[in-house]
């Protein structure tokens, strides 16, 4: 069993019990389920945004500890500050640390947010929505193209954004009209090797009209400037900040840096 299989395992039994713990309709009574969402694309597209996903990761199963030092409310908030079009939260708790008290902490920022997680069950989307998500992420590698269709259909029917993570090539048949924007994951979930030219490969085949996005492995401005040549808009970025002792600066000249390299054309 491969350490993705290692976590649905596990994320089955943690939904289950979550259902007992809270039920849809408290969920539907929580601050947020009501509210308008952010559009994800909308602020991907913005000029006056870098484009950048911004994540906020304690840990991950190939790293350890990553950063478990500075608040998610101190670093998402420079994340904010600086240009983010978006910020990821990792709700995971036992191979990413994290919670969904984290995503609810990031509700302060007026930028969509991602719930990162392994979104398996209708319950996680009412879920999302209640804890504050503008965003749910639907990862290909571990549900049916048929599952993705419900569970995109179901999240769109909520208000939230849909954003559908591939790999490779064969996934691209997950795509559907619920799906907002489609990202290439440059990390393979099941050996945690990084290729940034996954993304390039696949950018031609993903079909028109859907915002890309590139993942994983992207280290610097001039990555970017590349993707952005090969058709991408966004760019989600963990652990580049996360590994530093201040994230939120590690941010900042990041996008001071990527703003430098843009108007130079380099």
């Amino acid at each position: 069993m491969n350490i993705l299989d290692t976590i649905i395992a596990k994320k089955k039994i943690e939904v289950a019990e979550r259902k007992r713990n809270k039920s849809i309709s408290e969920l539907e009574n929580g601050r947020f389920f009501r509210n308008e969402t952010l559009s994800f694309k909308e602020y991907l597209l913005r000029e006056d945004k870098t484009g950048i996903i911004a994540e906020y990761k304690r840990k991950s199963p190939s790293k350890g500890i990553i950063n478990d030092r500075t608040s998610v409310t101190e670093v998402t908030t420079a994340y904010a500050k600086y240009g983010a079009s978006a910020i990821s939260v990792l709700t995971d708790e036992e191979f990413f640390g994290g919670s969904l008290n984290d995503l609810l902490e990031s509700t302060i920022n007026e930028v969509p947010l991602l719930r990162k997680d392994f979104i398996i069950d209708e319950y996680q989307l009412i879920e999302s929505k209640s804890y504050g998500a503008a965003v749910i992420l639907l990862i290909a590698a571990c549900l049916t193209k048929d599952e993705v269709k419900t569970l995109a259909s179901l999240a769109k029917n909520i208000g939230l954004n849909v954003l559908l993570e591939i790999h490779n090539e064969q996934e691209l048949a997950h795509i559907c009209n619920d799906v907002d924007v489609v990202g290439v994951n440059n990390r393979d979930l099941k050996s945690f090797t990084v290729d940034i030219n996954r993304s390039i490969e696949l950018s031609n085949q993903i079909p028109a009209g859907k915002v890309k996005i590139s993942e994983s492995g992207i280290d610097n401005a001039e990555s970017i400037k590349l993707l952005k040549e090969h058709g991408f808009n966004g760019f989600l970025i963990g652990e580049r900040f996360m590994k530093e002792e201040d994230p939120g600066a590690a941010f900042q000249y990041f996008a001071h840096e990527l703003g430098s390299v843009n108007k130079m054309g380099v």
